[in-house]
This record gives structure tokens, sequence and C-alpha cells, in this order.
């Protein structure tokens, strides 16, 4: 069961609030409908149930607060607007990549795949989808926990009649084994059709709380439409023959004074009326209208009587009387209890999303799963192996150089760019396509993410600067003969320095985007290196050296409590010649300030792994 209790949207000078004081219960085994028109605060009462959005009150899904939910996904599956993938991926990429996340298995993703009907379509991208196989997309991602509940905005919006009434029909399934479905709709046919129980709000408040038999006997009455340049007099008429025959016709004249509902009659009659009194018709057809509050077409603007709600656990098997709409309390105040004093409900805070239950694997899905990916790896190949033979052909460029495909025109070898480049993709997609936070909140400020994303970027970085300068050797030994290609005596120091080099572009593009959460602020931080914090460097007075570093690993050998190979000894001499170069301590002072800002701003969101 679902109890929304005094849902309140945050309050602005001078606005009224979306949602003002909204209670209502969805029950278990029932499709509860959310009704009302646009703009009356439907979409912001399922934020505020979500803990999307500030305010107060407070919603408990089978008695506890979404926060207090150890795993939400696996209690509540939500459905708001399309499928925030991105459109490359393919739609078992999608949830497979989602499964990670939820800490499913990958196999839910083709047995989801099958129940929505898209077992066909499983590797067709999300971008070339209709919408009504997004709408089933997003459906699977939404069961992909197999949660209790379902909580959707505007589900069959947009989509065709055959459409809509599959996805209806789904949602019954649901409910029939025993799950919570609600969803939002602003059309009172589509909700007396499918859902059991209907609640109907109007700016934010509640209205009517009613099952699916009282809504259509109160909300959705038959009526005749009928248009005449003559309506008024034409009203007149059809109400005093009725009055004459003494049957109970009611005539209502819309805003419109050409136009007229009446109810309890037929277009046969009226159209008999007009033409004994010879009034013109332009309009006469059958209709449903619906009485909501503040239209015109209907008479009752009233309501607020709340029927029982389907399923077990409702009010009404309880035990409890039905609520009336004397019993929906004034804004803002609540009930306390025995203390006889009024109370606010309690604050609504946003909260971050969730980190992925699996991270590593989330990560090398959402890597591997676009072809971005791939085609990054293969540029920045195919431009180390071109830029290797300009270089190696005028014979002044030295080996190293030649190798990493680094002239001195270009602030960084093509390896490193896109080391850089995955890695500011890594978190810039997360932010312009949100997988993580569909319906759960920003993307997650989590250590746990975090830390998934340095150690998968770091590795793509290592292999993409091994195979370039793989690339850069095969090519050389083709065009040139194998005689360019030699091991230079300090192949370590080199090695270490490369792989530094790219790591630190990987790393540096990755917190950077974490940061101002947009891809380009990766790149530009990639770019900062080379092209600022270099020369800042290099323009500092040099200090001239007094003391050498010698003997350095042997005496840090001798505090540390287990004893290492020596051949640690030259990986540390080697790592510490790479941070004392111009660009290594450029990379290693950019990588501190970002750690600092990135840990600063996660602190301030009350991260957590």
């Amino acid at each position: 069961m679902l109890q929304a209790i005094g849902l309140t949207s945050a309050r602005h000078r001078g606005v009224l609030p979306a949602v003002d004081d909204l209670t209502f219960e969805a029950g278990s085994g029932c499709v509860t409908a959310l009704l009302g028109p646009p703009g009356s605060g439907k979409t912001s009462a399922l934020r505020l149930m979500l803990e999307l959005e500030p305010g107060r009150g407070i919603t408990y899904f089978r008695g506890r607060p979404l926060h207090r939910v150890a795993h939400p996904a696996r209690e509540v599956g939500v459905l708001l607007g399309d499928v925030p993938g991105h459109p490359a991926r393919t739609a078992r990429g999608q949830l497979r990549m989602l499964c990670a996340a939820a800490g499913v298995p990958a196999s839910r993703a083709d047995t989801l795949l099958d129940t929505v009907g898209l077992a066909g379509l499983g590797d067709q991208r999300i971008g070339t989808l209709s919408p009504g196989m997004d709408r089933r997309l997003a459906l699977a991602s939404a069961l992909l926990g197999d949660p209790h509940t379902l909580i959707l905005d505007e589900p069959a919006e947009g989509l065709a009649a055959r459409e809509a009434d599959w996805l209806h029909g789904m949602l019954r399934s649901h409910a029939d084994q025993g799950g919570t479905v609600l969803y939002t709709t602003q059309d009172p046919k589509e909700a007396a059709r499918s859902a059991g129980h209907v609640v109907t709000i109007d700016t934010g408040r509640l209205v009517a709380d009613q099952d699916g038999v009282d809504f259509s006997r109160t909300r959705l009455r038959p009526r005749v439409a009928v248009r005449s340049p003559h309506a008024a007099r034409l009203a007149a008429i059809v109400s005093r023959e009725a009055r004459a025959a003494r049957r109970s016709v009611e005539v209502v004249t819309e805003a419109s004074s050409s136009r007229l509902s009446v109810y309890g009659s037929s277009c046969a009659e009226i159209g008999d009326a007009a033409f004994r009194h010879g009034l013109p018709i332009h309009q006469l057809a059958d209709e449903v209208g619906d009485t909501k509050p503040g239209d015109s077409s209907g008479p009752v603007r009233s309501v607020a009587t709340s029927g029982s709600l389907c399923g077990p656990g409702s009010a009404a098997e309880a035990g409890a009387a039905p609520a009336t709409a004397a019993d929906v309390p004034e804004p803002g105040v609540r009930p306390a209890g025995n203390s006889g004093a009024a109370q606010l409900p309690p604050p609504i805070r946003r909260r971050p999303a969730r980190g992925p239950l699996r991270p590593v694997r989330y990560e090398l899905r959402r890597l591997f799963g676009v072809r971005t990916t791939t085609l990054i790896v293969v540029v920045a190949l195919v431009a180390s192996a071109a830029l290797s033979l300009l270089l190696a052909r005028s014979g002044r460029t030295p080996l190293p150089n030649v190798l990493a495909a680094w002239p001195s025109l270009l602030p960084l070898p093509p390896a490193a760019l896109g080391a850089g480049l995955l890695g500011a993709l890594s978190f810039g997609d997360e932010f312009r396509y949100p997988a993580l936070a569909a319906g759960r909140g920003t993307v997650p400020r989590r250590i746990g993410l975090l830390l998934a994303k340095l150690a998968v970027s770091a590795g793509v970085a290592l292999l993409l600067a091994l195979l370039a300068v793989l690339a850069s050797a095969e090519s050389l030994r083709l065009v040139y003969g194998g005689d360019l290609v030699r091991v230079p005596s300090n192949a370590m120091s080199l090695a270490a320095s490369w792989s530094g080099l790219t790591v630190g572009c990987a790393w540096a593009g990755l917190l950077a985007a974490g940061i101002f959460r947009v891809t380009t602020a990766g790149v530009a931080a990639v770019l900062a290196v080379p092209v600022l914090m270099v020369p800042l460097i290099q323009a500092m007075p040099k200090v001239p050296t007094a003391r050498s570093m010698s003997g350095f690993p042997g005496r840090l050998r001798g505090l540390a409590w287990l004893q290492w190979p020596h051949e640690v000894d030259r990986w540390a001499l080697a790592a510490v010649r790479v941070v004392a170069h111009p660009v290594g301590t450029a990379l290693t002072l950019s990588l501190s300030v970002l750690v600092c800002a990135y840990l600063f701003t996660s602190l301030r969101g009350r991260v957590r792994w």
C-alpha cells in the first residue's frame, strides 16, 4: 500500500504551491489513477512522493518512507518521462546497465524484453525507437528490480489506442499479482476505463477520492452536444417539453452561448424538437461529458466522497469510515493527536540518488555500451600511427616522442587526449543521459561510484597507451624497417611517465566533468595541463639543488614493516622522476586540486558509499 500524507510543495513568495496538503492512499492489488487537468500538480505530487523536490509531507511505501528503504529499485519502479538513456545505446544494453545499478542479474534484461514485447528489438538503438516502443522500454526499466509499487507519470500520453490498451493491461496484471500501481492522467475516460480507484486533484488540492464505479457514475455522464445559433431558445423548448412529458432532462448552456449540453435526452428527440420549431442545428452528437471541477461543461461541481479502495489493506477493509470532503484538513495543518495543537507535516528534503549496487559492472557496461568509446580509441590509434611516421621521417625527433606520437606542436599526444576525452565522458554522459537518476534525483556523488569510474578509466587509459605505442612501433617497422625501433635504456622510466600521463589525463577529465557536470569542462581540464599549468611551472624561478635524493628507496625500505623486492625501488625512483618533470608536476597539481574540489562538493551533499 502507498500512503501520501500532507504533501505540500515548497512555498515561494507570491506563488501558490503546486501541491497543497494532498493526502490519499493507493491500495495493493489495485490500479489508482491520479486525475487532474494540466497544471493541477500531478507531476509535482509524484516528485514529492519520491523525494525529488523539497516540501512537506511524507509518503509510506508499505509502511516505510523511501529514504528508509534499503534498495529503492526493488520497492518502487518509476516512469517519469521518456527513457533517459544514451540514444546510441541498444535497448538490451540499457537494461543490462540498469541491472548492474539495481543489483539484479543481467539475465533479467532479456526476460523483461520478452515481457514487454521487445524480444526482437533488443539490439535496436534507443534513439530509433517509436514512442510506443520507448514507453515499453521505460516500463521494462521500472520493472527491473521486481518492485511492489509502480509510479508512472502520464504513461499513455502520445500513444496509439492499441499501445495504450496494452500498457494498461500490463498495469492491471501487475496489480492482480498484489502490486500497487499509481499513474497520472488528465483524461477522465482513460481513468474510468483502466483504474479501480481514482483520486482527483485540482490546483494541487484533493477534489475527490472514489472507486472506479462511483467515479464513472458521478463524473462521467452521457450527454448530447448541440450547437445552434438559437441555443437559448432551443434550451427553453427542450426543458419545457421534458417537463410536460415528466422526463428528467437537464440542459446546460456552455461558455459559448451557441453550445448546449443536454443530459437525459437523445439526438433524435432534440433534432425533432428543433425541426418542429424551425431552429437550425449546426452540431448534434452523443458525447460523454466530464463534469470535472472548474469546467463549465456540466452542472455538478462537487464531490468529495471516497469509496473503499480496491485491493487488500484498504481503509474500507480495515473497518475505517470513508473520508468525506469535511475530513480534508486545512492547508499546511495536520492533526496532532491528543496534544490538541496543530503541527506541520514533516519536511521533505531532496536526496541524491543511490549509487549502483555493482559499480564496476555498471561502469563497464556504460563505457562499452556505445560506439563512442570504440570510435575514440580507433581515432587515437590511427592518429598515433600516422604522427609517428611523420616524426620518424625527419630523423630529428627522439625515439620516445616518435613512439608516443607527440610532436612539439601538439599540447598532448593523441592517446592522452583520447584517454582524457573518455574520462570526461565517463561523468559527462551521466548528467547528459542520467540513467542512474531515472526518477531518483540527481546523479549521486558516491565514493563507490567515483572509485569504480577511476579504476575503469585508468584501465582503459593504460590499455590505450599500450596499444598506441604498439601501433606506432608496428607502423615504423612496416614502413622504415625494424632497425629504427629499439628498446631504450631508460624504458622503465619512460613507461612510468607514459602511463602516468595517460592515466592522469583520464582522471583529470573525469573529475572535472564530475564537478561541473558537463563533458566540456573535463576536456578543458585536460587541455589546461599543458597549455596553462606547464608554462606556469616552467616560468617559476629555478631553485639550485643543494642535496641529492640518491638512496631514497633504501631509506624508505628501512621505515617499512614489510620488505619489498629491490625491483620496486626502481619503480619508486621512476615515479619520483615523473612527478619532478614539469608535465608531471603540472598534472599532479591539477589532480590534487580536482580531487579536493570533488570531495568538497561531495561532502556538501553528504556523500555516502
